[in-house]
């Protein structure tokens, strides 16, 4: 039953913020700065055109299963780091990990890192925010799963 609940949660937590890192995506992209970039590259593995439907769909089951593992963390480090910085870091980790690295490499694309300031900050703030709003949205949970131990 204990992993029925963090399922629930990361669906919950992580719905709540893939939707809160969308708007800075869309300032970022009105500013003409390169952001959801694997999204549609993603999507493109399974479909020949992905609709917006397909790319929202995508977006929040990504975040579902991105949730899960700062779930756990959470709860682990809870009353030892605050719960902010380890959503941050979390972030900050995914971005390099999974955007800067694991998609470039996948894609055959060149990394943030080789284009510069203006590729990195948007995808690597819009990750901090993930993570953050993930450890403010999970605290009743992340303190629920602690009492029980």
């Amino acid at each position: 039953m204990r992993y029925l609940g963090y399922l629930k949660e990361s669906i919950r937590s992580g719905t709540i913020a893939s939707l809160v890192m969308m708007p800075i995506g869309f300032l970022f992209r009105l500013l003409d700065l390169r952001i959801g970039y694997y999204g549609p590259k993603f999507a493109a593995l399974l479909f020949d055109e992905p609709s917006r439907i397909v790319l929202i769909a995508q977006h929040l089951v990504i975040g579902w299963i991105s949730t899960l593992p700062l779930l756990v963390i959470l709860v682990r480090y809870q009353g030892f780091v605050a719960p902010s910085a380890i959503g941050a870091a979390y972030g900050l980790a995914y971005y390099v990990v999974v955007n800067s690295l694991a998609l470039p490499l996948f894609f055959g694309d060149p990394t943030p890192w080789q284009s510069g300031f203006n590729v990195i900050y948007p995808s690597l703030l819009v990750h901090v925010v993930f993570g953050v709003c993930i450890a403010l949205t999970a605290k009743g949970f992340v303190a629920h799963e602690c009492k029980r131990g």
